[in-house]
């Protein structure tokens, strides 16, 4: 077959293994102009350019405290040295020797920012979507009827839809670009987020969420990949770490808008009985609004020029990396600085033989085939093990597999046994105010004022009227109905046991049958029943839902600013180690909360512990793998994060107002071993993004 690059600039010469780009050569494989190369009139340098040599001076030479300057070229000079070293190092690891070079003349600048920005919006959709169905479940169980079995499964639906989309759209990252699968799967997200929103049936509700997790569940392994390779070693770990603010800003947006629009009943609107349109779900539309702003913002970003590199697409990539560079040395005042690289060397990959294909092919039909074929061939691999194929990775992907479902098991199950027990506590205050009416005798009364929090046990209510009043929390027992009439009544947890029920009429009322348990209807009549469910009142959402949620994403920040700060001084894996174990220190003093004041407490300062964790964690799973593999593996390592989340929920919910204890001592075990673990993965610090 013929060389496909024969007419390019191209060149696979003698025994070179690299796909050369640009012309002349350079030494030590890298491609910047030396003495050899004459730069034009125009493209002089800074230091040629308006400035007199011997006027120049470096502020802290008195001090004799070396230029940045000169620090990167000893740098560079110590991998040179250390490569030549290598004599079995790879075609791979030369090219990230060459690209780290690269993107330190790049430098760290306005166009880094601007991706932090796009990419930190696609983070706080992620963030977001962890929150909207607990906000809405208040309403939503009215609106549609919901059952507590129902409830649970909407719950968890979303977490089940984000861990297949993490798994698959890692590995169509590593196969299709960072790029591209991060803008299909904000596009899946925000189009079933907005199906969602007018869903009115139970079961299509639940269908869109599904494919509405889906889509966001591949931001997270796709953001960080795409992010990291635009970064120099010595940044990495610190705006990694920034990024993941964004996570606890849509935790605060997401209370901040359901405290703002839920509540507010108004705001929604009906077509006749079939078609409800209330304030919940314009807020689940509201959340789309991260989700949307970060896909617009893709529009303008480039691909990462590290995955066009390993797919061979060198002009492409030199393109985009001279534009991150000019793009910087433009915003800091110095647009005479040169993109130097003249050529990058890159091996010839799968992708290369996949474009020959192609080309070869003769119709469309054929093409499409073809191309159908390979990537199913490229893709497949992607739920398999191939994240571990290098032996030197399959210790640390087994230890980090441990580390990420033993944090999400303890902080996702915590995360809901926080606010339910919260609730339980409310709960049981509630019921210690319980009034106790017995053998009442009630006759020829209007009844114009709600019913709340009561028990009513051996009454007798004789030509009584009940109408346009609530009750709430009301139960009859053994009582007797003669002769009444209830009008216009709207009912929460209100039941009659063992009643007699003799010639009343029930007229646009919800109490069904259904709430009347071993009762004796004699001469009884239903006229005009309400249909469906509805909403009962605004103390449905109780503002302590959205103050909790609020707290805990705000208690985030000064871990996440720590974190950010002491990434790379203190190294990833003792942040990891000490932010488990101190988080499970906090876990295990929860044994000495009895107070909704103490349990929110305790969940702020386990937030703000446990975010230096999940910051060193996802540090670590992007450097710890190779360009081809790294958002497979850090997809493969989120969806197991994911079924934690599912498994640590679903236990630690089912022990709410049954005992603390064994919540307690699940989520500090698993934080212990967790952290254990941690302290015995590689150090990344110093280690160039293979």
């Amino acid at each position: 077959m013929a060389d496909p690059y024969q007419n390019n600039v191209y060149h696979h010469g003698g025994n070179d293994p690299y796909g050369t780009y640009g012309e002349g050569g350079g030494q030590d494989g890298y491609g910047y102009q030396g003495e050899s190369y004459p730069q034009e009139d125009d493209a002089a340098s800074d230091v040629t350019e308006g400035h007199d040599d011997e006027d120049q001076m470096y502020e802290g030479e008195y001090q004799g405290i070396p230029h940045p300057d000169e620090v990167k070229a000893a740098q560079r000079a110590a991998r040179a040295k250390a490569r030549q070293a290598q004599s079995g190092a790879t075609e791979l690891e030369e090219l990230a020797e060459q690209y780290e070079d690269i993107m330190e003349d790049c430098g760290h600048g306005r166009f880094q920012w601007t991706l932090f920005i796009v990419l930190g919006l696609a983070l706080m959709a992620d963030g977001v979507e962890c929150f909207v169905v607990g906000f809405v479940l208040p309403s939503a169980e009215k609106d549609m009827c919901l059952s507590n079995g129902e409830k649970g499964m909407l719950g968890l639906i979303v977490f089940l839809g984000m861990m297949v989309g993490a798994i698959i759209w890692g590995g169509m990252a590593d196969k299709l670009g960072r790029r591209k699968c991060l803008i299909w799967a904000l596009t899946i997200n925000c189009v079933f987020a907005f199906l969602s929103s007018f869903a009115q049936g139970y079961g299509f509700f639940l269908f869109f969420r599904l494919f509405s997790g889906i889509g966001i569940g591949g931001s997270v392994p796709i953001v960080y990949s795409y992010f990291s390779e635009f970064l120099q070693m010595d940044k990495r770990g610190e705006h990694l770490s920034w990024l993941c603010m964004f996570w606890m800003m849509g935790g605060i947006y997401a209370s901040f808008t359901a405290w703002g629009i839920i509540p507010r009943y108004g705001w929604g609107f009906s077509m006749g009985t079939e078609f409800q349109f209330h304030s919940w779900r314009v807020f689940v539309l509201v959340c789309a609004l991260p989700a949307i702003t970060s896909l617009v913002g893709l529009l303008f970003m480039p691909e990462s020029p590290r995955f066009l590199l390993e797919n061979a697409k060198h002009d492409e990539a030199w393109m985009i990396l001279k534009n991150v560079h000019d793009t910087n040395w433009r915003a800091k005042g110095q647009p005479e600085k040169v993109f130097q690289v003249t050529h990058i060397k890159a091996p010839k990959t799968q992708e290369d033989e996949f474009i020959e294909i192609q080309s070869a092919t003769g119709t469309a039909m054929q093409r499409w085939g073809v191309r159908t074929l390979t990537l199913c061939k490229l893709v497949g691999p992607v739920l398999k093990t191939s994240p571990t194929n290098g032996t030197h990775l399959r210790l640390s992907t087994l230890f980090m597999a441990i580390i990420w479902f033993t944090m999400a098991f303890s902080y996702y199950g915590l995360g809901v046994w926080f606010p339910d027990m919260i609730k339980y506590l409310q709960q049981e205050e509630y019921d210690s105010k319980v009034k106790v009416f017995h053998r009442e005798r009630v006759e020829d009364f209007r009844f114009n004022f709600s019913l709340e929090n009561q028990i009513h046990k051996e009454g007798e209510y004789i030509n009584d009227k009940f109408i346009s009043i609530e009750m709430k929390s009301v139960k009859f027992e053994d009582s007797l109905f003669e002769d009444c009439y209830f009008e216009d009544i709207k009912s929460t947890e209100t039941i009659f046991e063992n009643c007699t029920i003799r010639a009343t009429i029930f007229y646009n009322t919800d109490l069904y049958k259904e709430k009347f348990i071993n009762c004796k209807l004699e001469n009884t009549t239903f006229h005009h029943n309400k249909k469906g469910c509805h909403l009962d009142s605004e103390e449905e959402n109780d503002i302590l839902i959205y103050l909790v949620s609020f707290l805990g994403s705000l208690s985030v920040l000064p871990g996440n600013i720590i974190s950010a700060m002491f990434m790379e001084k203190i190294g990833r894996v003792k942040i990891i180690g000490f932010s488990m174990l101190i988080s499970a220190g906090c876990t295990f003093f929860l044994f000495l909360s009895f107070s909704e004041a103490a349990i929110i407490a305790w969940q702020c300062l386990f937030c703000g512990v446990s975010v230096a964790a999940w910051n060193g964690i996802e540090v670590i799973t992007v450097e710890l793998y190779p360009a081809s593999k790294r958002a497979t593996a850090f997809g493969v390592l989120n969806g197991l994060c994911k079924l934690a989340a599912i498994l640590g929920s679903s236990i630690f919910a089912s022990f709410v107002g049954v005992t603390k204890v064994v919540p307690i001592l699940l989520s500090c075990t698993a934080l212990v071993c967790g952290g254990l673990v941690a302290l015995k993965l590689p150090d990344t610090r110093e280690k160039i993004l293979q």
